[in-house]
């Protein structure tokens, strides 16, 4: 058994500058503000707007603050990984992209794609790398830039998913009372037949025919979606809890993946929270993917106290889903 915990030491985010706001979007579908704040709770979403720009841009910025806010040299971080389902290119990585562009000369990484889970599933993955004590200083990036893949004619999707990229750094700690304690993750292939994007991959090429028929953008069964996610975020959630003997008061906050505010409302409740232990900020920056759970840390950072008992949920594409542990260390 490691005698280290992985923890967040450190954390930065770059949001677009653009803000896409509901009122905007009525003007292109059919839709209107009372309609999506009921429905998702989202007012406005960040976009990045600029051509030749991907998650590595948005990145490099997050990323830059975390070097100045921690004093960081690049050269020490040893391992780079980089969840998104929007990378750069389909190859090279981008987190290989990441490293070139922030000076990470010693670091070896790769990009993992888990949907809205990227985050869960991803600190997981550097979890194992630290507590194998091989590895000192990773980056942990988040990025998407949902709006490259949102068909802005449907009406379904195209008011849900904003852009944004978190930079963690993740370092051991002796402490095991602190950092990620536990994390249980599952996925269920049935998903890819109601959350997905058809074509840019091996088994339909992007051609006149897919591009003329949105085949690149998300299609999204919504209703299927939001039944297996409520019930799975709040399943998982509540198994982990019971798993640790947590109850409702051992909890200092929710911090859920920003998809759907129904959802996270849903699940808080299942877990006996009370609104002020759920943290949202859906209404502003909208799903921004495996990005969202982070961007909410990031944003509420000064609100955590050391040794905080947080509890991380997600679901997304796949299916992909999960719950995780996590002891404040900052």
């Amino acid at each position: 058994m490691s005698n280290v915990r992985a923890a967040i030491t450190g954390i930065e985010a770059y949001l677009p500058e653009y803000v896409l706001t509901n009122d905007e979007l009525s003007t292109l579908v059919d839709t209107n503000d009372e309609w999506i704040t009921s429905r998702v709770g989202i007012n406005t979403r960040r976009i990045l707007k600029e051509d030749g720009l991907g998650v590595s841009y948005m990145a490099e910025k997050a990323i830059e603050k975390l070097v100045k806010s921690k004093n960081l040299d690049p050269k020490e971080v040893d391992l780079v990984i980089c969840a998104t389902v929007t990378p750069d290119m389909v190859f090279p990585a981008t987190a290989n992209i990441i490293s070139d562009k922030c000076g990470f000369i010693n670091a070896w990484g790769f990009d993992l794609n888990a949907g809205c889970s990227g985050f869960i599933f991803s600190f997981e993955t550097v979890r194992t790398f630290i507590e194998s004590g091989r590895y000192k200083k990773a980056i942990l990036v988040t990025g998407e830039r949902l709006s490259s893949v949102t068909d802005y004619t449907d009406r379904q999707t195209c008011t849900l998913f904003g852009d944004g990229a978190v930079a963690m750094l993740i370092e051991p700690t002796s402490d095991m009372n602190l950092g990620l304690l536990d994390s249980i993750l599952h996925v269920d292939g049935i998903g890819r037949k109601f959350l997905y994007q058809p074509a840019g991959g091996s088994s339909h090429p992007a051609n006149t025919d897919t591009v003329n028929k949105h085949m690149h953008f998300i299609k999204q069964d919504g209703k299927t979606v939001f039944r297996y996610a409520v019930s799975r975020m709040a399943d998982v959630s509540v198994e982990l809890m019971e798993k640790h003997n947590l109850s409702a008061g051992d909890i200092a906050y929710l911090v859920p993946h920003q998809a759907n505010l129904r959802i996270i409302k849903a699940t808080g409740s299942r877990m006996g929270l009370t609104d002020d232990k759920i943290l949202v900020n859906i209404e502003k920056y909208g799903n921004v993917g495996g990005t969202s759970i982070p961007l909410v840390l990031c944003e509420f950072k000064d609100k955590f106290k050391k040794g905080d008992t947080l509890v991380f949920t997600a679901f997304g594409a796949g299916f992909t889903w999960g719950a995780e542990l996590y002891r404040w260390a900052i």
